[in-house]
């Protein structure tokens, strides 16, 4: 596949679960259905293939211990990463449209709280998502990153497989029109310098609103040009919510949302990261099949 060629993503999966009816609640999330209803799991999966995404992400976002508790992810969290793995890579392999598989990789410590990050205890964190996802996926995807200093430190673990490793950074977006930052306060261009030299295969940003990732994808083309990582991809998937102030927990409950953002309106917005040079394009929370389905018929 060349590197301008667009490839659509799936959307999003905890509150897509939740909308069908699948066991949903904290503090567990999107992992509950994973633990007593997996099937519903790959019900969301093949949606959003047959909604047109040639990539889908695995269910693993919430097997982390602020989920499912510490007992809990010490006995059973790579057990649920390989079966989020195999979910995934089953719905994959029911399709001859060459749909591939990324494994999430998520915040270890708090979604939207880069303050909370402990480079201590990042091993103990994500080894077992890692060794219960690297039979299932094809792409490594450490998303909805609040700070530089962690898909480096993933990065660091990942086996040495050929998979593509894609990192999908969070935006501050309280304030669109300024420079775009990371939720930590460091700058996308920072952010961007800090993860080519590192060998990401594709940048992209997720879990923000729409409004500020245009800005984003400019900075992070020019950067990635003038450097010499024009090799490097750039992608987009925004959430639905309104714009989440600084003290915001990721998942603390279900937030609104926004009556503007429908199937078509968010194409609108998908339209521009395309001109931006966005070419991985998908949907984060709030984000489901219908809109993915106007992505693929328009853009795909």
């Amino acid at each position: 596949m060349e590197n301008n060629d667009l490839v659509v993503l799936d959307g999003g999966m905890g509150r897509e679960l939740a909308r069908r009816g699948a066991p949903f609640r904290q503090p567990e999330w999107s992992a509950l259905a994973l633990m007593e209803a997996p099937e519903t799991v790959s019900q969301v999966h093949q949606a959003y293939v047959r909604s047109g995404a040639r990539v889908i992400t695995t269910n693993s976002y919430a097997l982390v211990p602020f989920h499912i508790g510490a007992e809990r992810f010490a006995a059973q969290g790579e057990a649920l990463a390989a079966l989020a793995g195999k979910l995934a890579r089953t719905v994959a392999g029911q399709t001859d449209a060459g749909v591939r598989v990324a494994g999430s990789l998520p915040p270890l410590l708090g979604s939207y709280r880069p303050d909370l990050f402990e480079p201590a205890r990042v091993s103990e964190l994500a080894w077992p998502l890692i060794r219960g996802l690297a039979p299932h996926v094809d792409i490594w995807l450490a998303e909805t990153m609040s700070l530089i200093a962690e898909p480096l430190a993933l990065r660091a673990l990942l086996p040495r497989d050929g998979k593509p490793f894609w990192v999908s950074f969070t935006l501050e977006d309280e304030t669109p029109g300024k420079e775009p930052t990371l939720r930590s306060g460091e700058r996308v261009a920072d952010a961007v310098d800090a993860l080519a030299a590192a060998g990401v295969d594709a940048l992209l940003f997720n879990c923000c609103q729409p409004e500020v990732i245009e800005a984003a994808l400019r900075v992070a083309a020019d950067r990635l040009q003038s450097q010499g990582f024009s090799h490097i991809r750039l992608g987009a998937y925004a959430n639905a919510f309104p714009p989440q102030p600084k003290e915001a927990t990721a998942n603390n409950g279900l937030d609104e949302i926004r009556a503007d953002l429908g199937p078509l309106d968010y194409l609108d917005w998908a339209e521009c990261w395309r001109e931006q040079g966005a070419t991985l394009i998908g949907g984060c929370c709030g984000i489901g099949p219908e809109h993915i389905q106007a992505l693929s018929n328009r853009l795909g």
